[in-house]
């Protein structure tokens, strides 16, 4: 299981945000990119205010509650070329259908039922990001000031970048840290 662990602004990408997922008990982060209509529904849910008037995830846990359509979890079941899949699992007089979503409304929707948010293991492998990787290797400080050069990075060891992800972590910069674990991916499979 996963859980909110925050959202920032993207500073690379305009109007854009990073939704942390975490898994629990884990210092495994998953950080996902999602418009600004997305972060304010998470936000609101997160926060517990209420809009003036509902917004589509709202209106969506309305429409579900007047007709007994229950949401029993949600699944973050595939990531490809950089796109997060997710499924909601609906629940309506024991029959139980799987609808096709994205990840952001998932988690939104998730918030609002309470019910449980899963990430499939392979999504969590490929996507996730570790905190404390690798700390017996250490990167010169002075050259972390190069950090936003892909030349330079690209010139790095596996070792390296798996320092200089966990600092990106640390530092709550969840864009740099999807960027670099892409990179030790490449590297690793090379």
């Amino acid at each position: 299981m996963i859980e909110v662990n925050g959202l920032s602004f993207s500073p690379s990408q305009n109007g854009a945000y990073v939704l942390v997922l975490s898994a629990k008990n884990s210092d495994l982060k998953l950080p996902i990119i999602i418009g600004s209509a997305d972060a304010q529904s998470i936000a609101m849910a997160v926060e517990g205010h209420d809009s003036k008037r509902p917004l589509t995830h709202d209106l969506f846990k309305t429409f579900a509650d007047t007709f007994e359509i229950g949401v029993k979890e949600v699944v973050i079941n595939r990531f490809d070329e950089g796109i997060f899949y997710a499924q909601i699992v609906c629940e309506k007089d024991g029959m139980t259908t799987k609808i096709d979503a994205r990840a952001s409304d998932s988690v939104a929707l998730a918030l609002r039922f309470g019910c449980p948010i899963f990430a499939n293991q392979s999504v969590m492998d490929e996507a996730g990001v570790m905190i404390n990787v690798n700390e017996n290797e250490n990167v010169d400080d002075d050259e972390n000031d190069n950090m936003d050069d892909d030349d330079w990075l690209e010139t790095r060891s596996v070792g390296e970048l798996k320092d200089l992800m966990a600092k990106a972590v640390e530092d709550e910069d969840y864009e740099r840290a999807s960027k670099i674990r892409d990179l030790i991916k490449l590297k690793e499979n090379q």
